[in-house]
Parts: structure tokens; sequence; C-alpha cells
């Protein structure tokens, strides 16, 4: 199994489908049918699917080959930030050696490759001897909150995890990723009248302003810790002093504890206009995934590994978080990227390059063959 050009085809076709089959994170019946796809696709290659009901986003899906634990463990979602209709605007198609629509970087290009990889070791009857589990996931866009448990199960009962996200966009694999937090700053002040009453007043805006500007002034650049105060909201009208503001709150960590000490100070911030109080709520969603001397093993037998049928990959990372920073605490091997090669991600720029479907796939058919 050295070629995996000749799937391109199909390899297409499956990907028009699930493409036009849109799925944002809140539809759960579109999340639902790419599930059914996933699903009596995974069937035919004779893997054992079972789905997780969920209420409000889509079912998850797991496929299973084989028994046993100390598997491998693939990841892949099916929902995308898109949504419905985006698919009139931004029509599946291929042209110049690029394929556009809806989520195909992001990641429907990925769940393809996956499938294509494991068709084809079935009908090779080269599967490893080790099981191998596919989970599909239906709300990795909003942070994966219904499907973190299972996730972290699958993945301590495995001696490997392969994240099925988008490559770099120089096609390289993400052995590093900040950790993510998401806070609401609330200031409460009091309203008054802002032309007859304006000195009885406590002017919630004014008073967030002031801590947006501290709270700005935590990013350390050097320890890769960055805040972002994304979005404000404020005020009723403008004969009205606010009596309420709000900000949300973007956090990316790298380093161990960096995430504790923005916390501790978030919760320590004190107002400075009497009569104002500050509310905090949030937390660390995602944990870093550092580069740490597992993380560099795995990537080294893996770049062995693809140096055998012909591909050369190499290491980088990103300030985007993906399910693999849930796997990388639990001190499993995890290696995120191994999707399609392209870039636009989350617009309706996003594009992958047609030659990357084939290559892909016959380095995750490496590794699932030979780990």
């Amino acid at each position: 199994m050295t070629d995996f050009t000749s799937h391109t085809p199909e390899m297409l076709a499956m990907l028009k489908l699930l493409v036009e089959t849109e799925s944002p994170s809140h539809d759960k019946t579109g999340v639902d049918r790419v599930g059914a796809i996933i699903a009596a696709e995974c069937r035919r290659q004779g893997a054992l699917v079972t789905f997780h009901p969920q209420t409000t986003v889509g079912d998850l899906v797991e496929a299973r080959w084989g028994e046993g634990r100390d598997g491998i463990l693939l990841l892949a979602h099916m929902d995308t930030v898109h949504p419905v209709g985006t698919l009139n605007r931004m029509p599946f198609r291929v042209a110049d050696g690029r394929i556009m629509g809806p989520g195909i970087e992001d990641m429907k290009g990925g769940i393809v490759i996956g499938l294509t990889a494991l068709a084809a070791l079935v009908e090779a009857h080269q599967l490893p001897v080790r099981p191998v589990t596919a989970l599909f996931t239906s709300d990795e866009e909003i942070g994966s909150p219904a499907s973190r448990p299972l996730i972290e199960t699958l993945a301590r009962g495995s001696a490997l995890v392969l994240v099925l996200e988008p490559a770099m966009p120089d096609g390289a694999i993400k052995t590093w990723r900040k950790g993510v937090g998401d806070f609401v700053v609330t200031v409460r002040g009091r309203a008054a009248h802002a032309g007859s009453d304006h000195q009885v007043g406590r002017n919630a805006i004014e008073e967030l302003a002031r801590q947006v500007l501290v709270i700005q002034r935590l990013t350390d650049y050097d320890q890769g810790t960055t805040l972002n105060v994304g979005i404000i909201r404020g005020g009723t009208a403008t004969n009205v002093v606010p009596e309420e503001a709000v900000a949300e709150v973007d956090l990316r960590v790298m380093k161990p504890g960096e995430a504790e000490r923005i916390m501790t100070a978030l919760h320590a911030l004190v107002p400075t206009l009497d009569g104002t109080v500050i509310k905090v709520t949030g937390e660390l969603n995602r944990p870093p995934m550092p580069a740490d001397e597992r993380m560099k093993a795995t990537f080294n037998k893996a770049q062995k590994l693809a140096h055998r049928v012909g591909l050369e990959i190499k290491a980088s990372g990103t300030g985007g978080a993906s399910d693999a920073n849930f796997v990388a605490p639990l001190g499993i091997p995890v290696l995120d990227g191994l999707g399609a090669v392209g870039d636009g991600g989350h617009s309706e720029r996003e594009f992958i390059f047609k030659d990357s479907l084939p290559e892909r796939a016959k380095l995750l058919a490496a590794i699932l063959r030979e780990w």
C-alpha cells in the first residue's frame, strides 16, 4: 500500500457529500445527518458502531475495529462554524488544485482522510493487531462540553491518539497548542438620569473601561500568554447612566502555571469607582498541549514511519486549541494536525489542496499500520 492517488475520486465524492450536508455546531439535525453518513461508511468497513445520544448537540459516533486495550484512537469532529446557508455563497468546488466549501478544512477533509485510510487497511487486511477506535464528535467548535468526558475515557484506554484536525498551511504536524480560557467580567454600577441625576449614578461602562486596560496588561508574550477583550456590552440609552457593563475575555496560555496566574489576577480585580462591583466568571476550557519530551518522542517515531513510505513531515504548533488539548495532560502520546493541508479555516476563504487528500491518507495509514 504505497499510493492513495487512485482513491482520490471516491475521496472527492465523500467529501462533497459531507460538505453539502451543512452541520453548524448548534444544528443538531444537520450534525446528526453527517453522523449517519459516517456511521454507514464505518459499518461498511466492518466496524462496530455506537451512537452516544445527546440532547442539544449532535450524537457522538464511535466506531471500533478489534477488541482490547492499548489501541489507537482517532479523533475527528463533525460540526463546523459555518451557519446553514453558507453553502449557497460558498459551494463545493474544485479548481486549480484546490477544493473549497464550508468546513472543508476544519475538518471534513480530515474525516475523509481518516475513513479512507481505514477502508484501505481493512481491504488490504492490514489493520493493526491492536484495536482502532474512531470517535466523531459534534461540539468541538463550541468547546466540546458534551464530548469531553468520552474523549478522555477513550484516550485513557489508548496507547496513541491521532487527531484529524487540519495540518499547518505548510503541512506540518501540530505538536503544541495553547490552552484556552473564556471569562466574563461583569461590572454593576448604579443607574440614574444622565441629565438631572448624573452625579447620583455610577457608570458601569467607565469602570469596565478602566478594567479592560488592567486585563490587557496581563498579556506576557515571553510566556506565550495573551488576553483579548473581544466583546463589550453595556448601557440601555444615552440618557441613562449605565448600570451594567460586560466584557468577554479570551485567554491563551502555553506554560504551566500561567492559567493560575491569570485566574488569580482576574478574580482580584478591584473597582476604582465607589459604588461599583466587579464579578468574574469563567474557566480554562482547554489545558495547554506543550511540546514536551513525550511529544517529541511521539513525533520522532511518526516522522520515521512517514519516511519509510516516502513522506517527509515536520513539527509546528498553533495558538488555537483542539480536542488534543484534553489528551495531552493525561500523559497519552498524541499527534494533531493529521488532516488535510489548506488554509482559511473559519472563513469563506477556506480551502484544502486536492493533493493533500491521498498524501495524508497514506501518512495516516502508515502510522496506523506500523505503530
